[in-house]
């Protein structure tokens, strides 16, 4: 699985927004600056993002972006479900029509897979995405799925 660019520089557009936290607010401009990534893609993924609540729009004299909640209670899960929709690896896990559904073994399967790959996501927040990592993170419904 790989998430589209646009889902990638979301992620890095809120971090880089996350930066600004106390600090007032921030065009789309300077983050588009900020972060190297053009300035209409950024605008588009500004509007993504706000419509989902993730940022918020402050109008005025001293307007900008700011976070919609706190850094902590922002995950990637979020960031990506804003910008691709819900997160599911397979089409059957929506219900959609499937030519090889009537012999599959796999589509019982699918939504533990895709909430464990959502649990993992839902589990890394703004606030730590600031630091660097301490260690690769075990995902337990993975593990408990497997054993």
């Amino acid at each position: 699985m790989r998430l589209s660019n646009l889902a990638d520089y979301a992620v890095i557009t809120m971090c880089q927004a996350a930066q600004h936290c106390g600090n007032g607010r921030v065009s789309a401009s300077e983050l588009a600056a900020e972060t190297g990534l053009p300035v209409p893609t950024v605008q588009k993924l500004v509007s993504k993002l706000t419509g989902a609540g993730l940022l918020r729009t402050v109008r005025g004299a001293h307007g900008g972006l700011q976070l919609g909640r706190p850094a902590a209670a922002i995950t990637v899960a979020d960031i990506v479900e804003a910008i691709e929709g819900r997160i599911a690896l397979t089409a059957c896990v929506d219900h959609t029509a499937c030519d090889y559904e009537a012999a599959c073994n796999m589509k019982p399967h699918w939504p533990i897979i895709n909430e464990a790959l959502r649990g993992a996501l839902a589990g890394i927040t703004l606030a730590q995405l600031r630091n660097p990592p301490a260690a690769v993170p075990t995902i337990p419904l993975v593990e408990e799925y497997l054993a």
